[in-house]
């Protein structure tokens, strides 16, 4: 009888929740309704025209991006084609990567879907076996590593896949949440919720490369096939 009488009451609290949310929603329509109707024609007329601008403004700029190879995963030539684009872009993704390591793949799939997503950020790839003097400056050792680069400077790097709940299943979701830690791209979700199965089984960390112990210039992997 107890249980019961705790169930009853949780839904109670939970049905008077719900109800509360959803008065004060319809409050704020209401109120907004209200601004609306009390608009004359040229306020109207000039609120359609503001917004009009802003879609304007956010096409053009979309196409800006587009023109110096966003929306697309791309992989570079060159160490010289790499200070070029990061050059010409406020948020730079870079994913060094060797043909060998099987979970450079896995990174490449997502990084795919999130190029097409994410318009604002260029999304690149470049081969550390060929970019030498590259892995020597930004100190990477373990691969892949994906360096996150704002007005050509790297903030932070995603090494291997401790941020991404250490599996080769990390979904797309979770890397994107990883990149709206950086900063690196427009993240609309809530970044203290992990999109992790569990939490406390993966942690929510961020592994960094420290200049002081990370030496060498071999490459480590972090794919379990080599």
């Amino acid at each position: 009888m107890a249980a019961d009488t705790s169930v009853e009451i949780l839904q109670k609290v939970l049905e008077n929740e719900i109800l509360q949310t959803a008065k004060v929603v319809e409050e704020h329509l209401d109120a907004e309704m209200q601004k609306l109707d009390q608009m004359d024609e040229d306020e109207l007329e000039h609120l359609k025209q503001r917004r009009l601008e802003a879609l304007k403004k956010a096409q053009q700029q979309k196409q800006e991006w587009l023109s110096k190879g966003h929306g697309e995963y791309r992989e570079i030539p060159s160490e010289r084609d790499f200070f070029q684009e990061v050059k010409e872009s406020k948020n730079v993704v870079c994913h060094f990567y060797r043909d060998t390591t099987f979970r450079c793949q896995i990174m490449d799939k997502h990084l795919t879907v999130l190029a097409k997503k994410h318009v604002e950020t260029k999304f690149l790839k470049l081969n550390a076996e060929k970019s030498p003097f590259l892995c020597e400056r930004l100190r990477i050792k373990v691969i892949p590593t994906v360096a996150l680069i704002k007005d050509g400077k790297t903030q932070d790097y995603i090494v291997g896949f401790t941020d991404l709940g250490n599996t080769d299943d990390f979904t797309t979701e979770t890397l994107e949440w990883r990149l709206g830690c950086a900063d690196i791209i427009n993240y609309s979700g809530n970044l203290m919720e992990p999109p992790f199965q569990s939490q406390k089984k993966f942690g929510t960390s961020f592994t960094k490369l420290d200049k002081k112990t990370i030496r060498g210039k071999k490459y480590d992997s972090d794919s379990d096939d080599d």
